[in-house]
């Protein structure tokens, strides 16, 4: 089985961008690097917002690039540089990433919110607008 993790992140100011990228860039770093990591792919969205989607090999090798390195050093700034959070989580049997149509729907669908310092009206809910999926990119190790 295949553990995907996916992320929905939407940041609250453009002043935020520059750190935000600089964090992401060393996080991409990481993970291409990281045990387990078998393939992902990015999604730049509107509004400052954007996605993840990771295929790993189990959990446990998600969570141990989550809670280390450059990863780790950046989840601290989410909460201050975000109004919109979100992750979603699930197994499947084929190692192919799903369609970012398909990861909007399992993001609505058992998507769990994350906490943000200033929450948007719509953070709780999970109410968003429906993602651009073109312009993604791949993530390989």
């Amino acid at each position: 089985m295949i553990f995907v993790s996916l992320t929905r992140l939407r940041i609250r100011s453009i002043r935020f961008l520059p750190l935000f990228v600089i964090y992401t860039l060393r996080s991409l770093r990481q993970v291409k690097k990281a045990p387990g990591f078998q393939r992902g792919a990015l999604l730049p969205d509107r509004s400052w917002t954007f996605w993840t989607m990771t295929a790993w090999d189990q959990s446990d090798s998600m969570r141990s690039y989550m809670t280390t390195g450059d990863h780790k050093r950046a989840m601290p700034h989410l909460m201050h540089w975000c109004d919109e959070a979100s992750v979603a989580h699930w197994e499947q049997e084929e190692s192919t990433l799903h369609s970012w149509e398909e990861a909007d729907r399992r993001m609505r669908e058992s998507g769990r919110i994350s906490k943000v310092n200033h929450p948007s009206p719509e953070h709780a809910s999970l109410n968003y607008r429906k993602p651009r999926t073109s312009g993604g990119g791949s993530i390989t190790p």
